[in-house]
């Protein structure tokens, strides 16, 4: 589903930068550019200008508390006699005479940063302005002392009309995903101004009012999809140039592996991103949504773990409306037929990120469980799938094949743990998340939270990586 509302709301909540955070750069930069212009640099500015996702408009949320920035070009015309490096050196030395910025700045190969206690920094380029030719702009390189050529403001331009041809800014909105997946994944590196040329290179004038474009989980789709397609028809590393500067190959940044690795995992994102948007039944579709951009997509969602008693009961017969406190009551009455099938498609419950293998070489794997006086306690006796079962004790799964031999040392058990209703969401613990066993056929787990919860066994192979087989779910059932 294409669960435009929710979209919405993982970006503005997850993705984009926050308004604060914007007006605290927004002030940054002005003060910066009020400090420039009185310093004694020595170079005469032409204009500022921002650069990159800052003006691209594709600047996202740090995660993990990390740090922003912001790319801010200083155009000025050619100083006789000035090096590329001194041009650079200058502009540092001239930020350190200030005490605002003295202790914050900083210098690098082609740009002076100002740093705002790990907070956010910007970045600020000299370029000069026809320093050889009229109307050519050159970066400065201090580390090489070499000018290059650049063209940022035809760049930004072409970024912007791309975005107008993917109906509501949607290339932006798609740029800061795809950014926000590389940040919370880190399985994959392309540098952001990469990034965004392959995005718009996905995007032709013949897009405009196009239905591949006409919402944002659209527009990803299409953009997703038409980047795999080029990848995959370039199994080796392609050349990739700046869109309005044809000298500059962006993709020099990447190395064989970087780009095999890349063009796999898209490839992989694609499949899920797929499967998320086409799957119709909304909750299965949040979940597959989940495994693309993780937990935070549609995080109220959660409480749906948390009504499936009230769920379920009302959808029974009205004669057993409020008969029955939750469904562990409804299962100790009628058995474990009443839990639906759709316990284990709850929104929390993590689908496997590992690809399936060929249907012919699957596997049987069977699930049995015994209860234990404790998690690592002593055995009680065996339970069935379903059987309420008192709190406060240990319960060992187990897998077999289906003549109940455990499976060799080519594979490892994944076991997916789940639990449901009030109890285990007031404690934060509806979990869902895969666990590797710590034995190569078994997992321990403790019965703390009362409601109606499963596990699944998932047999992956270690040397492909890959699902051979996935039990059925064995429902545990807590008083």
């Amino acid at each position: 589903m294409k669960l435009i509302e929710q979209f919405k709301t993982f970006l503005d909540e997850e993705v984009n930068l926050n308004q604060t955070r914007v007006d605290q750069l927004d002030s940054s930069v002005e003060a910066v550019q009020r400090a420039i212009k009185a310093s004694s640099w020595g170079a005469k500015i032409v204009e500022f200008r921002g650069h990159g996702s800052w003006a691209h408009g594709t600047i996202i949320k740090p995660v993990s508390g990390d740090e922003f920035d912001a790319d801010l070009l200083a155009i000025v015309e050619p100083v006789t006699g000035w090096t590329a490096a001194e041009y650079i050196d200058n502009l540092y030395n001239a930020l350190k005479e200030n005490s605002t910025y003295k202790d914050k700045v900083r210098r690098y190969s082609y740009c002076v940063t100002i740093e705002y206690a790990k907070e956010r920094r910007i970045d600020i380029a000299p370029c000069v302005l026809g320093r050889q030719v009229n109307g050519i702009y050159e970066v400065c390189n201090r580390t090489t002392d070499t000018f290059k050529q650049t063209e940022p403001i035809r760049y930004t331009d072409w970024v912007k009309s791309k975005n107008g041809v993917a109906g509501g800014n949607d290339m932006k909105k798609v740029t800061r995903l795809l950014k926000h997946l590389r940040a919370i994944k880190t399985n994959f590196t392309c540098p952001s101004f990469l990034l965004t040329t392959l995005i718009g290179l996905r995007i032709s004038d013949s897009d405009k009012d196009s239905k591949d474009f006409v919402d944002t989980p659209t527009c990803l789709k299409t953009i997703i999809g038409r980047l795999d397609d080029w990848l995959q028809a370039n199994a080796s590393l392609p050349t990739v140039r700046n869109p309005v500067l044809a000298p500059e190959v962006q993709s020099e940044v990447w190395d064989d592996t970087k780009y095999a690795n890349f063009r796999d995992k898209i490839n992989v994102y694609r499949g899920w991103i797929d499967d998320a948007y086409d799957e119709q039944d909304k909750e299965e579709s949040i979940a597959k949504w989940r495994r693309v951009f993780g937990d935070a997509f549609a995080a109220s969602e959660t409480k749906a773990a948390a009504r499936v008693s009230e769920s379920i009961t009302k959808r029974a017969a009205v004669a057993v409306y409020g008969q029955f406190k939750d469904l562990v009551d409804m299962v100790k009455a009628r058995g474990k037929d009443v839990i639906p099938s759709s316990l284990v498609r709850l929104p929390h419950v993590r689908r496997p990120t590992w690809r399936a293998a060929p249907q012919q070489q699957q596997h049987t794997v069977r699930v049995s469980a015994d209860l234990l006086t404790s998690r690592n306690g002593a055995f009680l006796r065996n339970i069935a799938s379903g059987e309420p079962l008192p709190n406060h004790r240990g319960i060992r799964f187990k897998a077999t094949n289906a003549v109940g031999v455990p499976f060799g040392d080519d594979y490892k058990l994944q076991w997916r743990v789940a639990n449901t209703d009030t109890e285990a969401l007031d404690a934060g613990q509806l979990r869902g998340e895969f666990n590797e066993g710590k034995t190569a056929e078994s997992h321990n787990e403790s019965l703390g939270f009362r409601g109606v919860h499963f596990v699944q066994a998932f047999l992956v192979k270690k040397s492909d990586r890959k699902i051979y087989g996935v039990s059925e779910p064995f429902y545990v059932v807590v008083e």
